[in-house]
């Protein structure tokens, strides 16, 4: 049987096929390591002079041993333009070292991802993958989907002042989301619940998600993070060609933006700590 017309779809239909896409999508990608040049500037408040700090790094999805979940580490090896000097001992105690947990090993994951987040905002979110976690099938009951005729990114400022690199064609369906169920996906330092919403640019066939926004809101922050894919011919898969985020402290008016771009995807067919042991 052929796929229904464009037409003929639901939204039900689309979302499933997004989620098988998803699924597909990480396992595939498990084997691939892309290059990202991570650019970040943030001022504490209207009078301050704003910090700027230039990230290169490697870029991972890894899922430990025993864990149900992906998580995409960020391995820093350049920090504006200087080697980071403790890489090998870091990464020793990432992939070697005994932890108690598959949770503890992904928590030590996302902690060395964020290590040189700037801006007073705590965040372990800011990976171009982390919101296609609303479409795994498993969490789709925990939102609220709907179509949306507002098909236009957010106007976003970046930190280097260029549009983005998102561009969609008639064929895409805009599917709008919702945090409804407690715990959210992602919690506060206090271990509050974040709820989330934003939106997907859906190919409604295929499944196929070209870019993701994602907005997080309370009293205290206001944060978007949105993500363009592009096709990498080599691989045969969209891969993710930049992300952009920006987080507004709303208590301590301090405010961050960042620009990420990702390229040089390589595939390996093996392991992440063999991948470490490899390269040592």
């Amino acid at each position: 049987m052929g796929m229904l017309p464009i037409a003929a779809l639901t939204l039900a239909a689309v979302l499933q096929h997004a989620g098988t896409y998803v699924v597909e999508f990480e396992q595939r990608l498990a084997g691939i390591v892309s290059e990202e040049t991570y650019v970040q500037t943030s001022e504490a408040g209207s009078r301050a002079q704003p910090v700027r700090t230039e990230l290169r790094s490697d870029l991972l999805l890894v899922r430990p041993v025993g864990a149900h979940d992906w998580v995409q580490f960020r391995d820093v090896f350049e920090v504006d333009g200087r080697a980071v000097r403790d890489r090998a001992e870091r990464l020793t105690q990432l992939f070697l070292a005994p932890t108690p947990s598959a949770r503890a090993q992904i928590e030590r994951l996302l902690e060395e991802s964020a290590r040189y987040n700037l801006g007073d905002i705590a965040r372990n979110v800011n990976t171009p993958l982390f919101a296609l976690k609303v479409l795994e099938p498993a969490n789709q009951p925990r939102f609220r989907f709907r179509v949306t005729r507002d098909r236009a990114p957010r106007p976003f400022a970046s930190a280097d002042g260029i549009p983005g690199a998102f561009r969609a064609s008639t064929e895409v369906w805009v599917v709008e989301y919702e945090e409804k169920w407690v715990p959210t996906l992602i919690r506060t330092t206090e271990h509050k619940d974040l709820p989330i919403r934003g939106r997907f640019w859906i190919e409604p066939e295929s499944g196929r998600v070209l870019m993701s926004e994602l907005v997080a809101d309370n009293r205290s922050i206001h944060a978007v993070i949105d993500v363009s894919y592009q096709s990498e011919p080599l691989l045969g898969l969209l891969v993710p060609i930049e992300m952009r985020e920006s987080y507004d402290g709303r208590r301590t008016r301090s405010h961050t933006k960042a620009v990420a771009s990702y390229g040089r995807f390589r595939q390996f067919g093996v392991s992440v700590t063999e991948e470490f042991l490899i390269r040592r």
